[in-house]
């Protein structure tokens, strides 16, 4: 999104100047004529930056700063002045100056100023919202809690070996797809598909044994017949 800047300048060349060079950069530019519509512009519109030049007409640029500050905004103001005495710029920065140019002044310096005082300004990028918590798993009378890795059955803590949750919860993961007893091995102990084990029977024995209301005739954990098993929830 583009960043607005305002100009508050009296004299039309050099007003001219500053928002077709800003307007280059990519920057949206708003250029007030006088103190008092500068004010009003910067109290409306809230712009990311002010550009102000001191000797204005109806309200000089003194009383634009004072004005702005004492209505709450903490816009960041770059001061132009032909006003180059050290009391002008310390009356200037009291006020709520952030920076300061003496006119005449280098066009790659006042644009160089105008991107450090944004870049000063801009909100300190936010932490990274933590992730939402991933939704609890629930079939039959058991609860998964995957960010903490604990299983309840029946609201009663079950302690499940690290394997056998990895077990679980890979064929959980096949939305009831047949899993081979290759396919789990190689997901849950990285083994190649060349080693077979009866590692995967024995562990969905204790899962049954632990979860299933009848372990013998399960409910959830099924075996298929020369294949490998399939959960159903």
């Amino acid at each position: 999104m583009s960043r607005r800047i305002l100009v508050v300048e009296d004299n039309p060349d050099l007003a001219f100047g500053l928002r077709n060079n800003l307007e280059i950069e990519g920057y949206e530019v708003d250029v007030a004529e006088d103190g008092l519509t500068g004010l009003d512009l910067a109290l409306r519109t809230a712009p990311d930056l002010l550009v102000l030049d001191l000797m204005l007409p109806g309200l000089d640029g003194y009383r634009v700063l004072q004005g702005l500050r004492q209505q709450g905004s903490a816009v960041p103001v770059l001061v132009l002045t032909a006003r180059g005495d050290e009391a002008d710029k310390v009356r200037g920065l009291k006020l709520g100056a952030d920076d300061y140019m003496t006119k005449p002044f280098g066009l790659l310096e006042l644009l160089a100023r105008v991107e450090a005082l944004l870049r000063r300004a801009a909100p300190p990028p936010s932490a990274a919202a933590p992730e939402a918590a991933p939704a609890p798993i629930r079939f039959g009378e058991v609860e998964i809690d995957r960010a903490t890795r604990s299983v309840r059955l029946r609201g009663e803590e079950v302690a499940l070996a690290p394997k056998e949750l990895d077990l679980l919860l890979a064929l959980i993961g096949r939305g009831g797809r047949i899993a081979t007893r290759v396919e789990l091995m190689r997901e849950v102990w990285g083994h190649r598909a060349a080693i077979i084990s009866r590692t995967v029977d024995t562990h969905v024995a204790e899962l049954r044994r632990k979860l299933e209301h009848d372990p013998a005739n399960p409910r959830h954990i099924l075996t298929v017949r020369k294949a490998g098993y399939r959960f159903q929830g």
